[in-house]
């Protein structure tokens, strides 16, 4: 095993690549692509450790992907996210690599390795080919480079050179600046990086994701509270009694989140929002749900339709139907046609024949977004 650890920078929030799902969540068939460039990796090379960095709302999701890396909290930086990892690195030294380049050629990992005792920080570069202007003036193109990831950097260098207040956007910036030794290597066009959407037609390792369709079930039940304002879907039923909740207690919406992310292999409402946080006290479940559908977008699903079922005795839901579409409608961003709102009694039986509370259960089917259609 070599004396090397790999470390894959996933915790961003794609700001540049202007589609509702996140880069790293693309799916190249059914692998999102952190996914696909970690195990082409770990084919490649063997790495002593291979840390993954992810965002902090992510990071319990990722984990449901693979036992084979470890999953660490990431930064609001780059920078900050590999000072996270590096805490749990003990190996001679270190690749460090964005998931942008998800494609980058197995020989320039393996030149990295055979190189890394040349210098404290081996790096990929490309030649400038094009005349380049900096600030109105004409440089030298010959004394030019474009730098590349994966970097391969002596681990105790690098700790060092970032334990500063100074951001460098690669690790070779910030060893340098400390004085440290780079060893150039020849890089590789099919290392491109990932950073705008137009950029997803010039990676020729990933293909399109799979027509897979995935459902969901999800069900709750409230107990009723007098003196409390009820909200189903999101909609204000006019009724002398609301539900016995944390928050709003907005049964409808608890059901359909659990549904939502059981499509996804997410968990549950509660793994989401426990109900021992105080700062979900009386929250409107609306916000819940909203924060689930961007995550559901940035892990790159697309809701297709949803399916409710409502059991109550009372108070009647008929009047309230096409209003609780419209609500659905207008948070999960799918068309009225696609939800569905079933009602019944449970014909006098049990709890909810009693009137003292209400059931839903509700069915979601989800989609990979797809983004060859762009």
């Amino acid at each position: 095993m070599l004396d090397v650890s790999l470390i894959i920078l996933c915790a961003g929030n794609s700001s540049r690549f202007e589609l509702q799902a996140k880069k790293q969540w693309l799916r190249s068939n059914n692998s999102p692509l952190w996914l696909l460039l970690s195990n082409r990796l770990k084919k490649i090379a063997s790495f002593c450790e291979i840390i993954i960095t992810c965002h902090k709302d992510e990071i319990s999701y990722m984990r449901n992907f693979s036992d084979d890396f470890l999953f660490i909290k990431g930064g609001k930086t780059r920078q900050e996210s590999i000072i996270n990892a590096l805490k749990n690195i003990n190996s001679k030294y270190v690749m460090i690599t964005d998931v942008a380049r998800v494609c980058v050629p197995k020989k320039i990992i393996l030149s990295l390795l055979q190189n890394k005792e040349e210098a404290h920080c081996i790096v990929p570069v490309l030649q400038v080919n094009d005349t380049v202007i900096y600030e109105n003036n004409t440089i030298n193109r010959n004394k030019t480079k474009l730098i590349q990831t994966p970097q391969l950097s002596k681990t105790s260098i690098l700790k060092k050179a970032l334990n500063t207040n100074i951001q460098y956007t690669d690790d070779s910036s910030a060893i340098k600046a400390n004085g440290g030794l780079i060893k150039y290597i020849q890089g590789s066009q099919k290392s491109n990086k990932l950073t705008y959407k137009k950029d997803l037609f010039f990676l020729n390792c990933i293909k399109k994701p799979s027509k897979n369709l995935f459902t969901g079930m999800g069900y709750d039940i409230h107990a009723f509270e007098e003196n409390k304002k009820m909200f189903l879907g999101g909609v204000h039923i006019k009724c002398e009694f609301g539900f016995k909740a944390h928050s709003d207690g907005d049964v409808l919406i608890h059901s359909l989140i659990d549904a939502l992310l059981g499509a996804i292999g997410a968990g549950d409402i509660g793994e989401f929002f426990p109900d021992t946080q105080e700062k979900y006290k009386n929250i409107s479940s609306k916000l819940l749900l909203e924060y689930i559908v961007n995550f559901i977008h940035n892990v790159a699903y697309e809701i297709v339709n949803i399916d409710i079922s409502i059991i109550a005795q009372k108070p009647k839901i008929n009047p309230y139907k096409n209003e609780i579409k419209s609500s659905l409608s207008k948070i999960l961003n799918i068309n009225k046609q696609f939800i569905n709102i079933k009602a019944t009694t449970s014909e006098k039986l049990g709890f909810i024949g009693r009137s003292e509370g209400i059931a839903v259960q509700s069915i979601a089917l989800l989609k990979y977004y797809n983004w060859k259609k762009l």
